[in-house]
């Protein structure tokens, strides 16, 4: 990929790179989809070789795919729909009204108005800590959100700052993808997980092995008993380069946006002291 000059080329490139590493989340769906495969034909075929197990996840993994892919597609967008009211459900968020934060309400307004933004939604959370984020997927229900510590501690300057930079997210499409990107990382977790539960626990090797010791000693001729094993092995191995994986490309895309939405709200207020402190 060639390299970006200049905040905007940053952004150009990042939204690129953004969308290739959320294609790999989807990947990992698949891969996670496998392993559930493979590791229920190890249950099924537990006193088969490896090879066959192998061979027999493969054959069924082609009608699977399509079913995860569309089941993680349908929870992305029943999550979209209601991640914002999702949102203020946990933390307690609340509107802010004008005459709460007349000086939060004007700085925004000239913001937008310098951007040609509409103007988002501005709510609170009351708790000591620092904090503020930004939520919504369309441009013209857009919702930044604020604490009362955050309030209370910074000053006019630094204010205008944090709310630039939550801006800057919303100019850049930082809210949908990253919400989109918790969501399908979460799917690999969850399911992930799910699996390691139901055929990669110490009774589910346990099984897979009596069965392989079973095929020896009853004199079967089948060779390479104890591929249930090695089946289960490699699910569990797959499950958990995916999940690792997962969650490095779940921060990668956070933290490359962090550091343009700092740039982002530099342009916008001109007063990169203000950010710094």
């Amino acid at each position: 990929m060639p390299p970006a000059f200049g905040l905007y080329g940053h952004i150009r490139r990042n939204r690129m790179v953004s969308r290739l590493l959320l294609a790999g989340l989807f990947f990992l769906v698949l891969a996670v989809a496998f392993a559930g495969v493979l590791a229920a034909k190890a249950v099924m075929l537990g006193d088969e070789s490896f090879e066959v197990i192998l061979r027999a996840a493969w054959a069924s993994y082609p009608y699977v795919a399509p079913f995860a892919v569309m089941g993680t597609a349908l929870w992305v967008l029943f999550a979209l729909s209601a991640h914002q009211w999702i949102f203020d459900k946990v933390t307690g968020a609340r509107p802010l009204s004008r005459l709460e934060a007349p000086d939060l309400y004007a700085m925004t307004e000239a913001l937008c108005i310098s951007r040609g933004m509409t103007m988002p939604t501005l709510k609170i959370l009351d708790t000591d800590a620092l904090n503020a984020y930004a939520s919504g997927l369309e441009d013209d229900k857009m919702t930044v959100t604020v604490t009362s510590g955050l309030l209370a501690a910074l000053d006019r300057r630094e204010l205008e700052a944090v709310v630039a930079h939550e801006l800057t997210h919303i100019r850049n499409d930082d809210v949908r993808l990253m919400v989109i990107a918790v969501l399908v990382a979460g799917v690999v977790s969850f399911f992930g997980e799910l699996l390691y539960r139901l055929f990669a626990s110490p009774r589910a090797a346990g099984r897979g092995l009596r069965w392989g010791s079973r095929s020896r000693s009853g004199g079967s001729d089948r060779k390479g008993g104890g591929g249930a094993i090695l089946a289960i092995l490699l699910a569990v191995a797959i499950i958990l380069i995916a999940w690792a994986l997962s969650q490095v490309i779940r921060f990668a895309l956070s933290r490359s946006r962090e550091f343009l939405a700092d740039a982002g709200a530099v342009e916008l207020t001109k007063n990169p002291d203000a950010m710094i402190s």
